[in-house]
């Protein structure tokens, strides 16, 4: 299987990033910009893996929003 090495989009980013601001002047470095899109993308592949390796442990096929839910806890902390 070919893995294709996509990340976000830089607006998608920068949007998520002034959701949580105060202040709306506040601006972000480019260079915040990309680590904050490895970390997501670090993130939604972590929470990819765990959410298959639940739905394995259940003897199940196809991953379901389910079994993202059961493991979002324990990602949320260990992260």
């Amino acid at each position: 299987m070919e893995e294709r090495e996509e990340g976000f989009k830089k607006e998608t980013v920068d949007r998520l990033l002034h959701l949580h601001f105060r202040d709306s002047r506040t601006r972000v470095n480019g260079d915040a910009q990309l680590l904050m899109a490895e970390l997501l993308k670090v993130f939604v592949r972590e929470a990819a893996a765990r959410a298959t390796r639940q739905a394995q442990a259940e003897d199940l096929a196809k991953v379901d929003i389910e079994h993202l839910e059961k493991v979002l806890p324990q990602l949320l902390l260990d992260f």
